[in-house]
């Protein structure tokens, strides 16, 4: 495959916004960092969708950090090392759990509210976590979160949001290896506008959509890091995907998720049969890494006529009190979960992979920057801990404006010199009556969640290799054009997470190999890197 470094002409009559900090994605990350960045210079904060459309308003469990004093910022790095399974980078770790809870206190002064209990913060404790450390605001922390930082930034006066904004391009200087702002497609005004900046930081999220099953919401197709990879961006351990072990079973693609704070509260998985099966997969029970409970539920329901476990949540006996979104959405499906099992299976959660950066937030192209879920610092190493990960966009998105001073001196180019840095045989070219791009989507879905899922082998990988190149050779531009953009960057990243899989011959964390079931240190303690040359 082939990948083109832009996905449309400039044009010659594309309008030019100027700012000092373009930050595109409105999660935790993007939001955090900004109100960082306003202390700084002008800042422009684009979202593809409007402001509230990203996976931190869906995160139920919390936010980890070693805040109460019988924990340490040494526990917790050992418990991230731990489910990272061996593929941690050590320092990114050391930072995150360092600085983690000053960012979580500039949070709760940020207006965020946890849960308190006899007058301190309640901490819950989720799978792989040696102690109680996951602040929480019942089970919708990542909306109370999100809430309070679009508040702030929506009345600061040197912060600018503009919804509706689909990042199309990063714009870079080929032959000084520097990012001078991106090219993104108005919506609303269908027309497409050049932002030039300082430092555009990606913040764009994850790639859940990518699967047929997941979590994340409608816009996590990722955007960001298939841009950053056609400018030039390294993206590293895009192989491991981490698919959450509890999901309410349904029809539809976007599922629910069950906090895995219910099985820290003492929630039980039973398999068809009525048994209790994590007894035989590992010691923790319910409380193991979310890639073994997924695997093992997965291993469960190859024996089982229905598609899904059950999760026991009568045994919390005050369920309807600590988890009030949960209870609420299971009884619109006609579950009482104070009274009945619930269905789960797994779906496609969080990739572990992305955009790789340092622990500065920098990539390998000079005033280009990520954090987040898009980006990758081998903080989570081959398997996340429960709740590092909106913890981890406030402790990179502020190691970024830690920058800053030198992020000020860089220059802003005007239309004249973008123009002149543009070639337009660089823009990918769709087939001639191909196939419209939803049922491309469809069938890229679908084949990543058959082949590329929670259990791969040689032979399904290679047939998913061959198909997403025929998907993409052969994928036609339609008058939605926001769906043919997006379904092109999931085509990428399809290729790079299938490449990946198939060169790591072992299992590991959110990896998993049939035909290499076991952990090989000896080949396999290193990371793999795809850059578009």
């Amino acid at each position: 495959m082939i990948i083109t470094r832009y996905l449309e002409d400039l044009g010659d009559d594309t309008p030019v916004i100027k700012t000092d900090f373009l930050i595109v994605g409105t999660g935790i990350a993007g939001l955090f960092t900004a109100l960082k960045a306003s202390q700084h210079g002008q800042v422009i904060v684009t979202t593809k969708k409007n402001i509230d459309d990203s996976n931190t308003g869906l995160a139920q469990g919390g936010i980890a950090a070693a805040v109460h004093e019988e924990d340490s910022p040494f526990l917790h790095l050992e418990d991230t090392l731990e489910a990272g399974a061996g593929l941690c980078n050590i320092e990114a770790v050391d930072v995150l759990v360092r600085e983690g809870p000053e960012r979580v206190r500039e949070l709760i002064a940020a207006g965020a509210q946890f849960d308190m209990k006899n007058g301190a913060i309640s901490l819950a404790r989720e799978g792989a976590h040696s102690k109680a450390r996951i602040l929480h605001s019942a089970d919708t922390t990542g909306a109370a979160i999100r809430g309070a930082l679009a508040e702030r930034c929506q009345h600061h006066p040197g912060i600018e949001i503009r919804e509706g904004q689909f990042l199309l391009d990063i714009l870079t200087d080929t032959d000084s290896n520097e990012c001078f702002g991106a090219l993104c497609y108005d919506s609303q005004i269908k027309q497409r506008i050049i932002y030039s900046a300082r430092a555009v930081i990606i913040a764009t999220g994850g790639a859940g959509q990518i699967y047929k099953h997941t979590t994340n919401p409608d816009v996590a197709t990722g955007d960001g890091m298939a841009a950053c990879f056609r400018a030039g961006c390294r993206l590293t351990d895009m192989e491991f995907f981490q698919f959450h072990p509890t999901v309410l079973y349904g029809d539809e693609s976007q599922r629910f998720l069950i906090s895995e704070a219910v099985r820290g509260e003492g929630a039980i998985l039973y398999n068809g049969a009525g048994e209790r099966f994590m007894k035989d997969y590992h010691s923790l029970l319910e409380l193991a890494p979310r890639d073994i409970v997924s695997r093992a539920i997965w291993n469960e329901l190859q024996h089982n006529p229905k598609p899904y476990v059950y999760l026991d949540m009568t045994v919390i006996p005050n369920a309807p009190q600590r988890f009030p979104n949960i209870y609420r959405t299971c009884l619109e499906r006609g579950i009482d979960l104070t009274r009945e099992y619930v269905p789960v299976s797994p779906a496609a959660h969080f990739i572990m992979g992305g955009i790789g950066t340092n622990t500065y937030g920098e990539t390998s192209i000079r005033g280009l920057y990520a954090c987040g879920e898009a980006a990758c610092t081998g903080v989570h190493g081959a398997n996340r801990l429960a709740s590092n990960s909106l913890l981890e966009g406030i402790v990179f998105g502020q190691r970024i404006i830690d920058k800053a001073e030198e992020i000020m001196y860089r220059r802003r180019i005007g239309a004249d010199e973008i123009y002149r840095q543009f070639d337009s045989s660089w823009v990918f070219s769709s087939s001639e009556g191909g196939l419209a791009p939803s049922l491309v989507r469809s069938r890229l879905r679908d084949m990543m969640w058959e082949h590329v899922g929670i259990i791969r082998n040689e032979n399904s990988l290679k047939q998913a290799y061959l198909e997403v190149e025929a998907l993409y050779n052969s994928i036609q531009r339609q008058d939605d054009i926001l769906e043919y953009y997006e379904t092109i960057n999931m085509l990428i990243l399809g290729r790079i997470i299938i490449q990946a899989a198939l060169w790591r011959k072992e299992s590991r964390g959110g990896h998993f190999r049939s035909d290499y079931p076991l952990r090989d240190d000896l080949r396999w303690i290193k990371e793999m890197s795809f850059m578009n040359c």
